[in-house]
C-alpha cells in the first residue's frame, strides 16, 4: 500500500521553502481540522512543549459539536511540577494563533507508546474529552468538562 505508480508514500506531510529544502510538518493522519484551518499537532505540540512544567505532550483531534475538530493536548508533568491549567490556556492564546489554542487538556501520567517509541495517538483520540479540562473562551477559569456518551 505505501507504494503506489512507482512513488513510496510514507504519510508524513513535508513542506518546502524557497530554496527547494523540505521540512517535516506533521503525520498527514495526525492533522487537525478546525475552524476552516489544518493545523499541525507537531506544531501545537511544539508550543505547548515550551510551557515550564510540561515533559511531553501529544495534540489530537477530538469530535466537535460544529462537526469539524477540536484539539485537545494529553501532557505529562516534569517530576514535581504541578502544572497550572489557567495559566497554560492564557500562555497558549498568548503564544498561538487562536484557531491553534486547544480547548482541552489533560494531565497523564505517561503517554502511550508503540515498541518503536511513537505516540499512540489513536489510544489519546479514542480516550474522548469526558473528565479533560476545558478552557474557557473569554478572560473565566477553565472547568473540569464531564461529557457522557464520548
Amino acid at each position: 500500500e505505501a507504494m503506489r505508480e512507482g512513488w513510496f508514500h510514507t504519510g508524513d506531510g513535508f513542506k518546502q521553502d524557497n530554496d527547494g529544502n523540505y521540512y517535516f510538518v506533521d503525520r498527514i493522519k495526525d492533522a487537525i481540522r478546525r475552524r476552516g484551518e489544518n493545523i499541525s499537532s507537531f506544531e501545537v505540540e511544539g508550543f505547548i512543549s515550551r510551557f515550564p512544567g510540561i515533559a511531553e505532550c501529544a495534540a489530537v483531534a477530538v469530535p466537535s459539536e460544529t462537526g469539524e475538530d477540536e484539539i485537545m493536548v494529553h501532557f505529562v508533568s516534569t517530576s514535581g511540577a504541578t502544572v497550572d491549567l489557567d495559566a497554560l490556556a492564557q500562555f497558549c492564546r498568548e503564544q498561538m494563533p487562536g484557531f491553534m489554542v486547544p480547548r482541552f487538556f489533560r494531565q497523564v501520567a505517561a503517554l502511550p507508546y508503540t515498541p518503536t517509541n511513537k505516540v499512540q495517538k489513536r489510544l489519546l483520540r479514542a480516550s474522548g474529552t469526558e473528565g479533560a479540562w476545558e478552557r474557557s473562551n473569554g478572560n473565566g477559569a477553565g472547568r473540569p468538562r464531564m461529557v457522557s456518551g464520548q
